[in-house]
């Protein structure tokens, strides 16, 4: 029975044999009459049809973004999300993005020369992470992206729209021989809040289009062609993850978003659908089915992701994460959103960065310069975060940002506050290199931004051969959680029926790739 329920490329009928549920195999289902069954029938007590995984979602995002499965890895930065999880992704039928925020244009280019080479047309991302505090970083990487032909591109981070964001997403607009507005670029946007994504899902604001209009990145046309357009027909609702966050709960955050997106919908008129999909706490076969349940287009994980032998990070860092718990991650500040106390969710068992992170700030908030810092607390940043004196810290930190962008430098030398900005800022970006490299004599540093789905996730996966971390890759993962989101929807059906299924069938445990695929072929 729990083979039948979970092959969920095949209908299961369950019948009544002398008052023990029971599978049929093949027949024919009749109406009758009460009393009136033909000899030798069974009463059917249930049915559920076939849902195959990528039956799941919404098909129009499949169709849009040329997917099998409704399926993204999502970016994980300083290239967690990784080229190698972007291509498994990409020969599986599901969609990946590079994690591309925090590295160097030259590092990104690279990726973008391997990536393209080894995936051939089919889809790929990259993300694009709003930098308030580096403008001129986020241009770079747009104007990277139109030049090398990226086409598609995760948003995320943003608290407002900006020029580049838009520059990206209009580049190219046209109309095609039937009149509609075809753009080249899509953006997947995520976000958390009802307010940013009401944005999102708006056109492009006026005055940005005037001032690309003005630096002749596009015509006056294409301007008003724009307004026919969302900025993203695709939004990411997510709630409670790694990294930046509002830990808002997905019970509540898809289904409000879905009402804005249909609200955006009807206000604006587009030609295309709004559509909505769940992240945040994405690491289980229920979970997922859940999301699909709720509405949602699409799902995107990112924190199991980081546990694969693909993922861009360290053996160490896997292993850390293969062993946590629900409640080993808490927030700390946030490197690139520092001065504004925008906070990330990281792992804290193993690690002591969150607390010297939260540290840090306090003394950002209550001192003016690095030398008001008490000679004491000096000792032990010196001694314990930076390994240097804060005096060759901040050269250190001044020599990156000379290149980076000048223009910190610039004003650190005339705000000492911004200085002590700069410094803080240092430590807190270098501490998820750290990570990644596994450099051993930093592991009490270790930035590894993590959200309590790792925890769940270990959880389903304990005794089974995805408990180990070197066992688990990111194709094997998404395929056991949309395989498992299917049979659990049809038991879902069949509980509605009044049926009662024992235990085995009501839960998906992990399978290998094979077994996957056996329950995904048509008998």
């Amino acid at each position: 029975m729990t083979r039948a329920v979970h092959h969920v490329a095949s209908p299961v009928r369950l019948v009544d044999v002398d008052g023990q549920l029971a599978v049929a195999h093949g027949g024919t289902a009749t109406l009758e009459a009460e009393g009136a069954a033909t000899s030798g029938a069974r009463r059917l007590v249930g049915y559920a049809p076939a849902l195959r995984p990528d039956q799941l979602g919404d098909p129009g995002f499949c169709a849009t973004h040329g997917l099998t499965y409704p399926y993204v890895a999502g970016a994980m930065a300083n290239g967690v999300g990784s080229e190698a999880v972007v291509e498994a992704m990409a020969r599986a039928g599901m969609v990946g993005f590079f994690g591309a925020a925090g590295l160097s244009p030259e590092r990104i280019e690279a990726a973008i020369d391997r990536i393209q080479r080894t995936v051939g047309n089919r889809p790929y991302g990259f993300n694009l992470i709003h930098t308030p505090a580096e403008p001129q970083s986020e241009a770079a990487v747009v104007a990277l992206y139109l030049r090398r032909g990226v086409h598609l591109v995760s948003a995320a981070a943003y608290i407002e729209l900006t020029l580049p964001l838009i520059r990206y997403r209009v580049a190219g607009i046209h109309r095609d021989t039937e009149g509609t507005v075809v753009t080249p670029n899509k953006v997947i946007a995520k976000v958390s809040r009802v307010e940013v994504a009401r944005k999102f899902f708006a056109p492009p604001p006026v005055e940005l289009l005037t001032v690309l209009v003005a630096e002749g990145h596009i015509n006056a046309g294409q301007a008003d062609m724009a307004a026919e357009i969302p900025v993203a027909e695709d939004l990411t609702a997510e709630a409670d993850s790694g990294g930046h966050t509002d830990n808002q709960p997905a019970i509540s955050l898809v289904p409000t978003m879905l009402a804005l997106a249909d609200d955006m919908q009807t206000r604006h008129g587009y030609r295309t659908s709004l559509r909505v999909g769940a992240a945040g706490g994405i690491a289980t076969p229920e979970s997922v089915a859940a999301a699909f349940a709720m509405g949602a287009a699409f799902v995107l994980t990112g924190t199991i992701n980081q546990s694969c032998v693909e993922a861009g990070t360290s053996p160490v860092v896997r292993e850390m994460l293969a062993r946590s718990s629900q409640a080993d991650v808490t927030m700390a500040p946030a490197a690139d959103m520092f001065e504004m106390g925008v906070q990330v969710q990281v792992l804290k068992w193993g690690t002591m960065f969150a607390v010297r992170a939260r540290n840090l700030y306090r003394l950002y908030r209550t001192h003016a310069s690095l030398d008001e810092i008490p000679a004491a607390t000096r000792q032990v940043l010196e001694r314990d975060y930076f390994r240097a004196t804060l005096t060759e810290a901040w050269a250190s930190t001044r020599a990156y940002f000379a290149v980076r962008d000048p223009a910190q430098v610039a004003r650190a030398e005339s705000d000492p506050k911004h200085r002590m900005a700069l410094v803080f800022r240092s430590y807190l970006g270098q501490t998820s290199r750290w990570a990644n490299s596994g450099e051993a004599s930093r592991k009490g540093d270790y930035q590894i931004w993590c959200g309590p789905a790792i925890g769940a996730f270990n959880e389903w996966a304990r005794g089974s051969f995805l408990e180990a971390s070197e066992r688990r890759d990111v194709v094997t993962l998404g395929m056991n959680l949309l395989v498992g989101a299917a049979a659990l929807a049809r038991v879902g059906w069949l509980r509605t029926q009044g049926v009662s299924l024992p235990r085995a069938a009501r839960r998906f445990l992990p399978r290998d790739r094979a077994d996957l695929a056996a329950l995904v072929a048509c008998e």
